[in-house]
């Protein structure tokens, strides 16, 4: 299998255009034809809600706005010291067909294994520490990564019939890993443990900003669409 991942290196953008790139890729990543992992910034802080929560609910939780509803599901995540990166699989992938729990424990032993050759020491957890629903980064879930105990990586998945994305946010690491080589690691790592990785740098089609602007105006940077639940 020609097992090629593309990458990208976003600059920092607006929380609405942000979440719009995401989505586009998910449509487009059938046509790409092989998976994408996106590292991205904010240029403000901000906070996502997922798709299925309820904006009032999670309203109440941070004062960070603006607040985006994701592509994904999840919960809150606060977006003003954390490191957001995507991943997004064509149906044609192996990794599309893992089920969402192997999915989820493959992702973060991935970035489990980058962190490791930087020398900093993260553990998957082996149950649950969630006390507080619906906020990700409050306690832990099955497989999340863990430094010390405590949570530094969640990430949300959702599955279409164009393929699979996957959102991350890395928190509470800031000063002990640098960023720059934490994204170098995690091309230098398999993303499963028996694979190696032919990685390219993905083309931006200059047609897509116009399909982004159009998700931002109809979608993303609406309030009717992220307060529609």
């Amino acid at each position: 299998m020609n097992n090629t991942f593309h990458w990208m290196q976003d600059g920092s953008a607006a929380a609405a255009w942000n979440m719009a790139v995401d989505d586009l890729l998910l449509q487009k990543v059938a046509a790409i034809g092989h998976p994408v992992l996106r590292f991205y910034s904010w240029n403000e802080p901000a906070a996502t809600l997922g798709y299925f929560q309820h904006f009032a609910d999670v309203a109440s939780w941070t004062s960070l706005r603006p607040l985006i509803r994701r592509p994904t599901g999840g919960g809150l995540v606060q977006h003003d010291r954390d490191w957001t990166y995507s991943l997004i699989f064509p149906p044609s992938h192996p990794w599309y067909q893992l089920r969402a729990v192997a999915s989820y424990q493959a992702l973060h032993d991935w970035i489990r294994r980058s962190f490791e050759i930087l020398g900093t020491a993260t553990q998957l957890s082996d149950c649950c520490q969630k006390d507080v629903v619906g906020q990700c980064f409050v306690g832990a879930e099955k497989f999340d990564l863990l430094m010390d105990g405590k949570k530094i990586a969640g990430a949300a998945q959702r599955r279409t019939r164009d393929g699979l994305l996957i959102q991350g946010s890395i928190q509470n690491i800031i000063q002990r890993v640098d960023q720059s080589q934490w994204q170098q690691a995690m091309r230098q790592v398999t993303p499963l443990a028996d694979q190696e990785v032919n990685w390219r740098p993905l083309a931006w089609n200059p047609s897509w900003a116009d399909a982004t602007k159009n998700l931002v105006n109809t979608k993303y940077g609406r309030p009717e669409y992220n307060e529609k639940r």
